[in-house]
């Protein structure tokens, strides 16, 4: 027959001893732990900006033939210049150069775990700048100004502008271009900044175009293999295209892209949180959208092979994965570039919209957009003439 356990004065002391052992191993682990959270970035939240602060971003990134494979894998962009080094070489590149979104968007996501970590959307882009072809085998990194800075009047939130710019490996400018986030606050009881919102010009002027293009052999341009007969001068201001097809985004697609630009926005990816926030989903990175309808736009674009500038941008509204996305575009100008003549410049608007076939042109109503419309997009392109 089992006897029952009685405690001794000394078990009760070995006892003793044990638990403060373990209370003393916890202590230790909880040190430790502190010490590795102050180790991870969190990200800057609205009140960590100043008004002039400028920001080195990790991390350099030397894209590769095979980022352009995943990226062309991703969008199906056609647009010949970029597609084959021989088709470049004869219109006056060195060889087929990057497409000028994909440089954009790698120069973008180096700048996301500083400026946009903690943010709930970016609002938009304004004066951009192409400013040198970029070559596969190029090393590419960023560096950001914050020119502006607004408090919403929620006291959760506020608007952070930036200037960044993309660098090559030898120190030169590629892009330039300001964007504009809205961040959380840390702490709602943080004072606000100054208010600053920085003046920004509505359109790149003319003359500072063409940069980042080479002159072109208009000879060496073969319009067969570019896929479009029509030229600078086949366009007319105030002329609208349907670019017909739409493309349906699935969140393995929009996922794998962001991680391709190193873009590392927890709302992109982070499901487990994401459906108990604001959408109840993972939100796509905008410049998806900016992607698909560039792609779209070569039905009826197809010699619009290069981006000279991005006037303006508008994330209207946010996109889930499994809606499928229409582009359309109107002509807004035509342009001469003084001292060239083998290229053109074209005013582009494109609007790209959910679920809704763009064969109506649906973009405002009255004052406001469409329901349907996620992206409006104003920027220059530049065409053989």
């Amino acid at each position: 027959m089992l006897q029952p356990f009685r405690w001794t004065a000394r078990d009760r002391a070995s006892i003793g001893t044990w638990l403060q052992m373990v209370y003393a191993d916890a202590g230790r682990l909880r040190q430790r732990r502190g010490l590795m959270v102050t180790k991870t970035n969190s990200g800057n939240f609205f009140e960590d900006f100043k008004l002039g602060q400028v920001i080195r971003h990790a991390t350099p990134r030397t894209v590769t033939s095979g980022d352009v494979a995943v990226y062309n894998g991703l969008f199906g962009p056609r647009f010949a210049v970029q597609s084959a080094d021989s088709f470049a070489e004869k219109a006056g590149y060195a060889r087929a150069p990057l497409d000028d979104l994909l440089v954009f968007h790698v120069v973008f996501g180096k700048t996301v775990p500083d400026i946009s970590l903690n943010a709930i959307a970016n609002l938009g882009y304004a004066d951009c700048h192409f400013l040198k072809p970029v070559y596969p085998g190029a090393t590419l990194s960023a560096v950001s100004e914050v020119i502006g800075l607004k408090e919403n009047s929620n006291k959760k939130t506020g608007i952070v502008y930036v200037r960044s710019r993309g660098l090559d490996q030898d120190g030169a400018t590629v892009l330039d271009y300001v964007r504009w986030v809205m961040v959380k606050k840390r702490d709602e009881n943080a004072p606000a900044p100054p208010e600053v919102v920085p003046t920004l010009p509505d359109s790149a002027e003319v003359g500072s175009l063409g940069n980042g293009c080479p002159i072109i052999n208009n000879a060496g341009y073969d319009v067969e293999l570019s896929g479009s007969p029509f030229r600078h001068g086949d366009y007319k201001v105030g002329e609208k295209i349907d670019h017909l097809v739409g493309i349906t985004v699935e969140d393995a697609e929009h996922m794998i892209a962001t991680r391709l630009y190193q873009n590392t926005a927890r709302i992109h990816f982070d499901h487990f949180t994401e459906r108990k926030g604001r959408f109840g989903q993972r939100l796509i990175y905008g410049g998806h959208a900016i992607s698909l309808a560039r792609a779209l736009s070569f039905n009826g674009l197809g010699n619009a092979f290069h981006i000279a500038a991005i006037n303006g941008g508008r994330h209207v509204a946010p996109l889930m994965a499994g809606a499928t996305v229409f582009a359309w575009s109107e002509i807004l100008e035509s342009a001469e570039l003084h001292g060239r003549e083998d290229v053109g410049a074209l005013r582009i608007r494109t609007v790209a919209t959910k679920d809704m076939p763009c064969d109506g042109f649906p973009y405002k109503i009255g004052k406001e957009y469409d329901p349907a419309v996620i992206l409006d997009l104003d920027y220059w392109v530049l065409m053989p003439r």
